[in-house]
């Protein structure tokens, strides 16, 4: 496996993502589907690409993104939950992980071996504990139900913490959410249908991830 001090230095990760401007959050169940649901995106203009671990061969898939693609592309790897996950996935070749929430362990182990970690949170209580227990990123999770006027409101009291919506986003309110003061967002089922990927319909998923780009594009 790759050293963790193989991986770029997080400040330039995190301002490779905010350049970047999105995520592809890819959730599926085996290695074949993420990789061709990777793939289609990739073709469709996402440079950032997270591979979550919902499935046992996620650490092998990152490493075959990661060993294709070292130059062109920032792999990452989400639903972190514990230290174990956080070393395996930044020796595969992980620049950066994500959480589904606050596990002050996870943020540790990550700090410790100096990789970009990106927590979820809600609450004003747990977007301002993540920050301060050293996240780069703050992910509001799930970001559905309240839209970006949530974001905008956040933003009043906790205008120094970098936060990125995921789930909720899509190609025809993207450029709210970045008005409302994201760095960046993540793209899931708007763009990675789960239906799509099971069913391996990669043109589609190229279409959808071009229209998002686009929307990216126009929205900074």
């Amino acid at each position: 496996m790759k050293l963790a001090t193989a991986s770029l230095d997080k400040t330039v990760v995190i301002a490779r993502i905010k350049a970047e401007g999105s995520v592809a959050v890819i959730r599926t169940d085996s290695i074949e589907r993420a990789l061709g649901a990777a793939n289609a995106v990739i073709a469709g203009g996402f440079r950032v690409i997270e591979i979550t671990y919902s499935f046992n061969g996620a650490t092998e898939a990152i490493a075959k993104l990661s060993d294709a693609n070292e130059n062109d592309l920032l792999i990452g790897a989400g639903t972190i939950l514990n230290r174990g996950q956080v070393r395996e996935a930044v020796g595969a070749g992980a620049r950066f992980l994500v959480s589904p929430c606050v596990l002050p362990e996870v943020i540790d182990a990550a700090r410790e071996l100096q990789v970009a970690i990106i927590p979820g949170a809600f609450t004003p209580t747990e977007i301002y504990t993540a920050y301060s227990l050293g996240a780069d990123i703050v992910k509001i999770f799930p970001a559905v139900r309240y839209g970006p006027e949530y974001l905008r409101a956040l933003r009043g009291p906790l205008p120094q913490i970098p936060i990125m919506p995921t789930s909720g986003v899509d190609a025809t309110n993207v450029a709210e959410w970045f008005r409302a003061g994201a760095v960046a967002v993540g793209a899931v089922s708007s763009v990675l249908d789960p239906v799509l990927i099971r069913n391996g319909e990669w043109a589609e998923l190229t279409q959808r991830a071009q229209q998002f780009m686009d929307a990216v594009r126009a929205a900074r």
